[in-house]
């Protein structure tokens, strides 16, 4: 018995433009995929991706490509934790006795 191993693959940004433009051209998004060794599901997302999304279809792992954005989120998250800490800082000081 074989047992498959299931990798996660990542694409470029270039390598998704290039296949839905082939997709495009040919037409034909089963044979694209097949010869570009990818899923048909994959090249489907693709191209909804590039239609719903003209501006900014693939943007990465997740990152904000806004420098902006990514600093407020990271100050957001440090304000949120130093929130906890003080919420658990005055449970803990009520419960002293004086």
């Amino acid at each position: 018995m074989t047992v498959s191993k299931h990798t996660n693959k990542t694409y470029t940004e270039e390598f998704k433009r290039d296949a839905v433009r082939l997709a495009g051209e040919r037409g034909n998004i089963s044979a694209v995929a097949r010869d570009l060794g990818i899923d048909g599901s994959n090249l489907r997302s693709w191209i909804k991706l590039v239609k719903s999304e003209a501006d900014r279809p693939f943007p990465g792992k997740g990152n904000p490509q806004d420098p902006e954005l990514a600093a407020l989120l990271k100050e957001n998250a440090r304000l949120r934790e130093d929130n906890e800490i003080l919420k658990k800082a005055v449970g803990i000081f009520t419960k002293l006795p004086r």
